[in-house]
């Protein structure tokens, strides 16, 4: 199996898959895998597409090369685990019909006769209906798609796009993850489809969320796509910053929306939100969002310093709510809420009080985080700071870097302070366990973050002078 450019790189085990189905039927790389790899992108996202073949001689050819399970015979889809733990779909060319309301009604007839192009119809867009023989690199692609890669345009490929909403909520996350503007008579479909977005699961709106939240090169196309769409009516936080103003001296870069495009953007061009895993990507990602959604209900105009400007008082406590409800909106996991809320409650702590951060501040804003943490909280700082331009915000940058230097040097970056004085000190002391103890441990907690005692000798020291 000879490799061209542009042809994915194979893992061995895939290739002895592919050479032993050659023998028996058509197989062809689609979907993900070879819009990757057209872009010059690694994947491990590999879909084959197998003609010429039934389900039972597909499912027979691919017994030996570990467990297959099958997805579901009516689909005609077999996903192949092999031994280094990778998980491959194969599947038979199927014919899609719309049967009634939502992503799921759907009746699909797998065909192993159709050809290619026949194939590559009922896929959603055209960067997405491209198919390659994995033997040759020969590509298929009878809708345009490598074009619409050139021109970095994400266009749906017939009008059977408009059967499944979640097809919309795709074109956001797509165009987030690969800088992808939408065709307009896209754009024009799913305005048309704006109502069916009641008939999607919570779980799938949260999927396609959680794609973007995780995986954007440039998550304002995401937010671009929602609005020309007509879709970010469905998410009433997100949409409440458009229009609301932004003092031009603070903020020439427009209203509050805009701003929240630019940080989002910031963030993801940043090492550290690259490098990171999943999950603090997501959280990240969610908190840049929501770090203003205080802001349409708090901002007024009114007297600074002599003259009338935009302000937003509160408005970073007012988000706190808000990122909750919206993080419910679009079904995020439940451990997602403290984090964030803590993330855009507290996202201008670096311009509360002087220039400097007393080792209490420091202590006391680090339990306020948790289970977020102070380089978490710089990174939305950092990327708030990055979303006005053309502003420098060096200062701003210096100032970050003397927070997270002092959180080093208390050993808090990473993590919350944590009570030095437990039960058993009380036990030791003779008191007995009950209600008492809970006053008596939060003062001595509240004692350790003003600085009272950083060890336990001292926190012991601290009991026998103020507990009773």
């Amino acid at each position: 199996m000879r490799e061209t450019p542009g042809t994915p790189a194979l893992p061995p085990e895939l290739r002895a898959m592919l050479d032993a189905v050659r023998q028996v039927g058509r197989p062809r790389l689609v979907g993900g895998g070879v819009r990757d790899a057209l872009l010059g992108l690694s994947s491990k996202d590999f879909d084959i597409e197998v003609a010429g073949i039934d389900f039972e001689g597909l499912r027979r050819t691919l017994l030996p090369f570990g467990a297959s399970d099958v997805v579901g015979r009516s689909f005609g889809v077999i996903k192949v685990r092999g031994p280094g733990g990778s998980e491959y779909d194969f599947s038979l060319p199927r014919r899609e019909s719309k049967t009634g309301a939502g992503h799921r009604g759907f009746a699909v007839v797998p065909d192993p006769t159709l050809s290619d192009t026949e194939a590559a119809a009922r896929r959603d867009f055209t960067v997405n209906a491209i198919a390659m023989d994995p033997f040759t690199g020969e590509i298929s692609d009878p809708f345009g798609g490598r074009g619409d890669l050139k021109l970095r345009i994400l266009r749906h490929t017939g009008p059977t796009f408009g059967d499944d909403p979640l097809r919309v909520l795709r074109a956001f996350q797509l165009a987030a993850r690969f800088d992808l503007t939408l065709a307009p008579e896209t754009a024009a479909l799913c305005r048309s489809m704006a109502d069916t977005f009641l008939e999607l699961p919570v779980e799938r709106v949260w999927a396609e969320w959680e794609k973007w939240a995780t995986k954007s090169l440039r998550p304002s196309r995401g937010l671009q796509v929602l609005e020309e769409t007509g879709w970010l009516r469905h998410f009433p936080e997100v949409a409440a910053l458009r229009g609301t103003p932004q003092e031009p001296a603070w903020h020439p870069e427009g209203d509050a929306f805009t701003h929240t495009a630019l940080c989002l953007d910031a963030l993801a061009g940043l090492e550290a939100w690259r490098d990171g895993p999943p999950a603090r990507k997501r959280m990240l990602s969610l908190a840049v969002l929501a770090h203003d959604f205080g802001k349409p209900s708090t901002t007024v105009r009114a007297e600074r310093k002599g003259a009338l400007r935009w302000v937003s008082p509160g408005h970073e406590s007012a988000g706190g709510p808000l990122s909750d409800a919206f993080l419910r909106r679009i079904g995020a996991p439940l451990d997602l809420d403290p984090p964030v809320r803590a993330l855009v409650v507290n996202h201008l702590a670096h311009h509360h009080g002087g220039t400097d951060f007393t080792d209490s501040q420091v202590r006391r804003l680090a339990r306020k985080l948790a289970p977020a943490s102070i380089d978490d909280l710089s990174l939305v700082m950092v990327a708030d700071a990055m979303g006005r331009p053309p502003l420098p915000y060096q200062d701003i940058l210096e100032r970050i870097d003397r927070l997270k230097a002092h959180a080093g040097r208390l050993q808090l970056e990473a993590t919350a302070p944590r009570p030095i004085i437990q039960g058993r000190h009380l036990q030791a002391m003779g008191l007995k366990p009950g209600p008492g103890y809970k006053p008596i441990l939060d003062a001595a907690f509240e004692a350790q973050l003003d600085g009272a005692f950083t060890d336990e000798a001292g926190g012991q020291a601290w009991l026998r002078e103020h507990a009773p």
